[in-house]
């Protein structure tokens, strides 16, 4: 696949082709849509879809942690091909519903495309892939608490969206920073919780 095709915008537009074409787009359709040996648009889309009104669906965003987690735990223990399980593989949502927050995500996707770019490489090796894989898990651990406030959820999963990105395109420097802010707002949150 070339970069091109690897971009971030030839993906939204892509996953908003799927919304145009189908009533119903299935996990199952996306997974496929999107390859299954690349795990970064695995970590990113589904986060970044969760950011868009879509989100906003009650119940959704702990739909899309568990998703996530599910893909960063295969990351974690290092499995070469994704594997869902069937109950998620069959969720739908609507067609159209897709279209739209995927024609959300454009000029945001664009941008992100000109701003990302390989650096700092050796945080995308499988160490640095091993660490976003724990932090995502930890991040969707928040999502279920966090969706009682409308589209607070948001918060983790824009620094999940971040490091899948930065392993799309191998960027290290946006993991890093990812992770770091990931950090302070898991350690922000056990201080509120202990508090």
């Amino acid at each position: 696949m070339s970069s091109q095709d690897s971009s971030l915008s030839a993906l939204v537009k892509h996953l908003g082709n799927l919304g145009e074409e189908q009533d119903q787009v299935s996990v199952h359709d996306i997974r496929q849509a999107l390859g299954e040996r690349s795990f970064g648009p695995f970590l990113a889309i589904p986060a970044l879809v969760e950011i868009t009104p879509i989100g906003g669906i009650p119940g959704l965003p702990t739909l899309i942690a568990l998703g996530i987690a599910l893909v960063a735990a295969q990351i974690l223990f290092g499995r070469d091909h994704l594997w869902l399980p069937d109950v998620l593989e069959r969720r739908t949502l609507d067609g159209d519903r897709v279209k739209k927050g995927m024609e959300w995500l454009k000029r945001p996707a664009g941008w992100i495309d000109r701003v990302l770019r390989p650096r700092l490489d050796w945080l995308t090796g499988k160490a640095g892939l091993r660490l976003v894989a724990l932090l995502c898990i930890l991040l969707c651990a928040t999502v279920p608490p966090l969706e009682l406030l409308p589209f607070a959820s948001s918060i983790p999963m824009g620094a999940i969206a971040s490091m899948g990105l930065g392993l799309m395109v191998r960027d290290g420097l946006v993991i890093l920073v990812a992770a770091l802010g990931a950090l302070l707002g898991l350690g922000g949150t056990l201080m509120t919780v202990l508090g």
